[in-house]
């Protein structure tokens, strides 16, 4: 059985194939929940999905990964722990010092402890994970002038467009990108941003923050006249604007030039919509070309996080070597514990006339001699760990304590 990770990213795999794998919050709960796997995590973003599991992954490419096989990483032992922690300190990100993926990994673990599927393995390695995510982002500089999806979509628009100032916009979506998004068009000195979400409260929630105006979801087409650019930023399983749709809107404008960034996965925008006269439509895979422009000033940042990252991997493999033997190592200690305690009642029973303090000497005493006993064996285990003789000692332990069979009522209970 292995530490593994399975997946594939914006480098693997193009936003067509990323889109058949994202996974809503429901339906992550969902999979972990049908998972026949000891411990699993699974991490669903706009630019990645991955599965950490500790068991037996073969099988489960099938399940997730049927579509995208071409695509998939695979990672076992030190290079999956390597992975996750490059991943939580955004240098795998798309874009690199990124703030929001550390989040997204925090939530990730959540829903999986949350669900039971994870134990002693994943919730070390997550734990580990955050704390170096955390440890990268204060002790070096790689977050510093870091271009996020939102400002790249942003940067794209006011290069294709001359500028941003004056014009209008249309948001679709009310999270948090959508509200990065909206800030950086008013520093560019966008003149009016409209806001619409299924949820219209929502919108007007965003609106009333950035100063912009919320519409119904379908009142759009109105304003189209009004509209220069489109960011689209939803959470939708399906496309929101659709090839009619849009032909629609272009129609009210008089067939004039709309600038459409798609930075939603799954896309929120039909690819057909490409082909109308007078849209331009990016989706988030044409960003990389403006966040391109950004990361030389943070490669030398990346060096010094992975560092800590390469420290943190080793200190943590380390750990992991012990792992295997822990409840190995709990069981036997708690069945001495159980025969020193009966064997010290029997003791005292037959002992009268002995002070609080003779009881303690006594008690400490058999606790020392248990401890002393155990710990050259315990050792020997530790230091077998990773070894060919892992296993011999694991079995010798077991079979010479009978710790297989709960066989505590072979000890003097006769």
């Amino acid at each position: 059985m292995h530490l593994t990770v399975i997946g594939l990213n914006h480098r693997t795999a193009p936003i067509e194939v990323r889109e058949k794998v994202s996974l809503s919050k429901e339906a992550i709960k969902q999979k972990l929940c049908e998972l026949d796997c000891d411990e699993a995590v699974l991490l669903s973003t706009c630019n990645r999905t991955e599965l950490y599991a500790f068991c037996d992954v073969e099988r489960l490419k099938k399940i997730f990964f049927d579509c995208a096989e071409e695509c998939l990483y695979t990672f076992h032992g030190a290079e999956c722990i390597r992975h996750l922690f490059e991943v939580a300190s955004s240098l795998d990100s798309l874009v690199i010092g990124e703030g929001q993926i550390l989040s997204q990994v925090k939530e990730a673990y959540a829903i999986a402890k949350d669900v039971g599927a994870t134990g002693t393995v994943l919730n070390t390695l997550f734990n580990r994970a955050i704390a170096v995510g955390k440890k990268v982002r204060t002790e070096t500089r790689i977050a510093y002038n870091s271009v996020s999806v939102s400002y790249a979509a942003v940067e794209l628009a006011s290069k294709k467009l001359g500028g941003l100032a004056g014009r209008s916009a249309l948001i679709f979506g009310a999270g948090k990108m959508a509200e990065l998004t909206a800030q950086y068009l008013l520093a560019r000195g966008m003149k009016k941003i409209f806001v619409t979400n299924h949820h219209l409260a929502r919108a007007e929630e965003l609106a009333a923050k950035i100063g912009g105006e919320a519409i119904a979801w379908n009142e759009t087409e109105r304003h189209a006249d009004e509209i220069d650019v489109i960011v689209t930023s939803t959470g939708a399983p399906h496309y929101v604007i659709k090839e009619k749709t849009a032909r629609r809107m272009m129609s009210l404008r008089n067939w004039r030039r709309v600038f459409i960034i798609d930075i939603a996965v799954p896309r929120d925008v039909d690819p057909e919509v490409a082909r109308l006269d007078g849209v331009t439509l990016y989706n988030i895979d044409d960003l990389e070309a403006v966040v391109d422009e950004h990361i030389k000033q943070r490669r030398e940042e990346a060096e010094s996080a992975r560092k800590i990252i390469d420290e943190a991997t080793a200190e943590l493999v380390e750990r992991f070597k012990y792992l295997p033997f822990r409840p190995l190592m709990a069981t036997l200690s708690e069945r001495a514990e159980e025969m020193r305690q009966r064997e010290l009642r029997r003791a005292m029973s037959k002992l009268a006339g002995m002070t609080v303090e003779d009881q303690r000497v006594i008690d400490n005493m058999t606790k020392m001699i248990v401890r002393k006993l155990l710990r050259l064996p315990m050792m020997n285990l530790n230091l077998s760990a990773g070894t060919p003789d892992e296993k011999f000692y694991a079995a010798a332990i077991k079979g010479l304590f009978d710790l297989d069979d709960g066989g505590l009522q072979h000890y003097g209970q006769n």
